[in-house]
């Protein structure tokens, strides 16, 4: 692989663990590959939510202006180069221009420059319990699970940044009756079941149909015109397609309050995973593949064992070993997918390598299939 940056994220989270912007650490080797690497990538920027750029472990400098900063952009400000000749130059620069700043890995007692106004702060949260004297929206990093999370909020954080809703989760059951329900209708498309048979089931639910049709009808699906019906989704799609679709409604079906980002890491996986796969397989692989990738979370999301759930589904096989052994031909796929998910990009670039992708691509389809997901929150 080049020396080309790559991208990495991280959702930030409120309070209630609502989806509030989005991290993007860019891992170069200097602030032109940065640049490059975001020039590459301004097509695909997500605009939904607020977008905080780090620099990874480089010093912000002025040279960060040969990119067209998108408006939704906060550029993080780590605390330790606040002295730096040429952070201090890049502040002005960055106010003139309108752009957000962000700070990063405040500590309690940091002397900060005048004039500068610090919406966001983001904070070590294991080693700084409180925000104590934070000067904007306290945000901790590097929590470990829900249960530190719960506690940062109760000494007064505003929010999160990272991974943490990943762990800690409530112990396994049995899937709820609105889960089960999505999952005949999964069973029934990939058996060609009849579609009055579908109808019926979907019907017994308003909900589910109606957002069964908001996503199909979604920019995502680039149809040329509005589908009105299942009946009618099936007559233009075919069984094959809705599968995908009706993956999503289980994706989304928690209602859990913490499940925004959960959801949003599950659909951005699948997509992100089907536009790699685009390299190497044909359309029913690459849909498979999206599957894969958005069921990598149904355990957490539904709160039941991987293996029940699976028990419970008629999937390929490559799909179930990627799920439950980290095997076959999808695996690759989905470790690249999770790689996309750490602030140390080393992951990242092995499993690159062994599909031997260039950052382009990852960066490219990483982006676009962030603004997938946040399109479907909305």
């Amino acid at each position: 692989m080049s020396h080309a940056a790559l991208f990495t994220r991280e959702p930030v989270v409120n309070k209630k663990r609502a989806i509030t912007a989005n991290r993007l650490i860019v891992h170069g080797t200097n602030t032109a590959s940065v640049t490059e690497a975001l020039n590459a990538a301004s097509q695909y920027w997500p605009e939904q939510y607020p977008v905080f750029l780090s620099l990874g472990r480089l010093v912000p400098t002025p040279d960060l202006l040969d990119w067209q900063i998108p408006p939704n952009t906060h550029v993080e400000i780590p605390a330790q180069t606040l002295e730096h000749p040429r952070t201090q130059a890049l502040l002005p620069l960055l106010q003139e221009a309108g752009i957000g700043v962000c700070l990063t890995w405040y500590t309690q007692g940091v002397a900060l420059p005048p004039d500068v106004n610090w919406r966001f702060i983001l904070i070590d949260g294991r080693k700084n319990p409180s925000p104590y004297g934070a000067p904007g929206l306290s945000l901790a990093w590097g929590l470990p699970d829900v249960a530190a999370f719960k506690q940062a909020v109760a000494n007064g954080y505003d929010g999160g940044s990272g991974w943490f809703f990943l762990n800690g989760n409530p112990p396994a059951k049995e899937l709820a009756a609105n889960h089960a329900q999505i999952i005949r209708l999964l069973n029934l498309v990939r058996n060609n079941g009849e579609i009055r048979e579908i109808e019926n089931v979907l019907k017994q639910d308003v909900a589910l149909s109606y957002k069964l049709l908001r996503y199909i009808n979604s920019a995502g699906f680039g149809l040329m015109v509005e589908v009105q019906s299942f009946r009618h989704a099936v007559s233009i799609l075919g069984y094959d397609k809705l599968n995908k679709w009706l993956s999503l409604l289980l994706v989304t079906a928690s209602r859990d309050p913490g499940a925004p980002a959960m959801m949003q890491t599950a659909i951005a996986r699948g997509r992100f995973m089907e536009q790699i796969g685009a390299h190497f397989l044909d359309e029913a692989g690459c849909e498979n593949l999206f599957i894969t990738g958005a069921f990598s979370m149904l355990g957490i999301l539904l709160g039941a064992s991987m293996q029940t759930i699976l028990d419970e589904m008629l999937l390929p096989e490559p799909v179930i070993d990627a799920l439950l052994y980290d095997q076959g031909d999808y695996a690759q796929f989905l470790r690249l997918a999770r790689a996309c998910e750490s602030f140390d990009s080393n992951a990242l670039i092995q499993a690159a390598n062994d599909l031997q992708l260039v950052p382009e691509q990852i960066n490219q389809a990483q982006l676009a299939a962030l603004s997938f997901a946040d399109s479907l929150q909305a």
